[in-house]
């Protein structure tokens, strides 16, 4: 829905106040990415500073403001979203193709005069772009300043670093000990000819340390820097967020605890002709700055970001058992919503309903921690918004024919969910059918795949994509993105994406757990998704080498209702049906009553 005017007034109020010390300061243009100093994807709300200027709430997007402009450039997932979060402010929705996540900096390379001035703050912008930017600024003769954070002189109510404690993640779920992970680390930098590695990714540090914490909505991280020497480790967090025994157990493992702030310091403190290890995507130009022209830095993906990608066995296993406690509370959550939906004479139900039953669903399952993310339960044509959110003020009610996107996923001490079904409402058109049957082939397609090991993930997207492309069909996000252990829901290296770098970093490996999501969209009338989570394991050894398959991971029925069966082969048909006796056989012993009934019901052989 477009902007109230009151909110309206209100970004033109801090834009005008941004404008003003960008003149103070003699800046042309501000630039204001969708990050913190560890590059996150969710961020506390100490950075949110793009989301504060404009109003805009995707994860995603680069906000820019010159004397007499400002606009959000953003990727498909979020054309929708921004074009009503931005109704009326005077903000342009900048639209960025397919595989073209950098246009703005052309954008600024085209528009700003030479001797102009650009401005971002370096603590806040990845390395890897900085040097991108910098370069082509520098070809036409514009100048950029890395030296200011311009929202802190009109943010006057700006969030502090968040407060919440770190805790451990213990056994039986973390099953290699810190120190363990440690002497891997050290060997992998040692293979790499470092000394010491700086780590500012909050997931790679959770992981390395067996720690969690709260201070990103969804993602059981906490803000921190981590420094890996020889004989220590350092974690540079704010003061009062690690308690006193966890404190000495860290000790007792050659880590010890430091104030968020030092870790710049530390930096600059390095010795000369020490080497240092840093991942050029996932460290800001702030950090890298600080590091002394003496150091001899090596620039390597950090190695901890494979480690945590490939899930130890014993970690599959814990997955297995939260899946089974996923299933069965959307068994729960299932069996109250169709009767529901099926019943004339009910009470209206809407969109932020659906939110809050799948979420008490899951709260009653053990080792259940948070959702990993926040639902989407889109009717209709909010089901075509990607990334749609209901909220209390902006929701839709579910009556008369449709169909119900859900996606949705849960933390567990165990593992870490991710889901999308689709749901009839009343009766599914035939179009609806069609669409829906065409991504059933798509993730079915994905799902019984076998390829060498070591295929780049991006090569394997087209897999999905055939029947739906078969159909003149196509649809504006990746098909899969690596997910945790018990940690962020979109992790690396891996992606399934055509728009991502077959790099070598993006092969898939035994252990990696990777969402399977194809999808149609139609503006204005139904979205349709449906997401499984798949484990990659070796299916078979010839002559040729190792080749992988996925193992399905995700357990809960495909409503069969939506299928066209006349576009099914009888092969897929099969595989569905095994899905469902699989679903069916481990889920029964965990539900009873209307939820053990609507598991057998829609498990049913088609």
């Amino acid at each position: 829905m477009p902007a109230t005017t009151d909110t309206t007034g209100l970004r033109a109020e801090r834009l005008s106040q941004l404008r003003a010390v960008m003149a103070r300061h003699q800046v042309d243009a501000f630039i204001v990415p969708s990050a913190d100093p560890h590059l996150s994807e969710y961020l506390p709300g100490r950075w949110k500073g793009r989301e504060w200027l404009s109003g805009f709430t995707g994860s995603v997007g680069t906000f820019i403001a010159t004397q007499d402009f400002a606009g959000v450039w953003t990727d498909g997932r979020y054309y929708t979203q921004a074009e009503q979060e931005l109704a009326g402010t005077g903000i342009r929705l900048m639209k960025i193709p397919s595989g073209a996540s950098l246009l703005h900096i052309d954008w600024l390379a085209e528009t700003m005069q030479p001797g102009q001035t650009v401005a971002v703050d370096a603590r806040v912008l990845g390395l890897a772009v900085a040097r991108l930017l910098e370069d082509a600024l520098k070809a036409r003769d514009i100048k950029l300043r890395t030296d200011l954070d311009l929202l802190d002189e009109i943010w006057r109510e700006r969030p502090g670093l968040p407060a919440d404690a770190v805790y451990e993640h213990e056994a039986p779920y973390a099953t290699m000990t810190r120190a363990d992970k440690l002497h891997a680390t050290r060997n992998a930098m040692a293979k790499l000819g470092a000394e010491r590695h700086f780590i500012s990714t909050l997931d790679d540090i959770a992981y390395l340390f067996n720690l969690r914490g709260a201070d990103v909505s969804y993602n059981p991280v906490f803000v921190a820097h981590a420094l890996v020497e020889p004989a220590r480790a350092t974690v540079f967090v704010a003061d009062g967020k690690v308690p006193a025994a966890l404190r000495e157990r860290l000790e007792q493992d050659g880590v010890r605890v430091a104030p968020y702030e030092q870790a710049r310091d530390a930096l600059q403190a390095l010795p000369a002709g020490s080497s240092l290890l840093i991942d050029p995507r996932r460290i800001t130009a702030g950090m890298r700055a600080a590091v002394p022209q003496g150091v001899r830095v090596v620039e390597a993906i950090n190695p901890t970001t494979f480690a945590k990608s490939r899930k130890l066995p014993a970690e599959a296993d814990h997955v297995r058992d939260a899946m089974e406690q996923d299933g069965a509370a959307l068994c729960e959550f299932f069996a109250w919503l169709e009767p529901l939906l099926a019943d004339p004479q009910r009470a209206p139900l809407t969109e932020v309903m659906i939110d809050e039953q799948i979420t008490a669903a899951r709260a009653r399952r053990p080792g259940f921690v948070s959702p990993s993310f926040g639902t989407i339960a889109g009717f209709n044509a909010n089901g075509a918004i990607m990334h749609y959110r209901a909220t209390p003020e902006n929701h839709a009610t579910i009556t008369g024919d449709g169909l119900l996107l859900i996606d949705s996923g849960g933390q567990y001490l165990g593992g870490t969910t991710d889901i999308t079904r689709v749901v009839p409402v009343g009766v599914p058109t035939a179009a609806q059918k069609r669409d829906f049957t065409l991504v059933l082939k798509g993730m079915i397609n994905l799902s019984v795949a076998r390829f060498p090991r070591g295929t780049r993930g991006p090569m394997l997207d087209a897999l999905a994509r055939a029947p739906i492309w078969a159909a003149g069909i196509d649809y504006g996000h990746g098909t899969g993105h690596g997910v945790g252990y018990f940690m962020n829901v979109h992790e690396g290296p891996q992606v399934i994406s055509p728009t991502a770098m077959p790099e070598p970093h993006t092969a898939m490996e035994p252990g990696m757990i990777t969402s399977n999501e194809p999808g149609i969209y139609r503006p204005g009338k139904w979205g349709i998704r449906i997401e499984n989570l798949v484990l990659a394991q070796v299916a078979d050894t010839t002559e040729f080498g190792e080749f992988l398959g996925f193992e399905t991971l995700t357990l809960c029925p495909i409503d069969t209702r939506c299928i066209d069966m006349s576009l099914m082969r009888g092969d897929e048909v099969a595989w569905l049906n095994d899905y469902h006796r699989s679903v069916r056989a481990r889920l029964l012993p965990l539900v009873d009553g209307a939820a053990r009934d609507w598991l057998e019901q829609r498990t049913r052989e088609i």
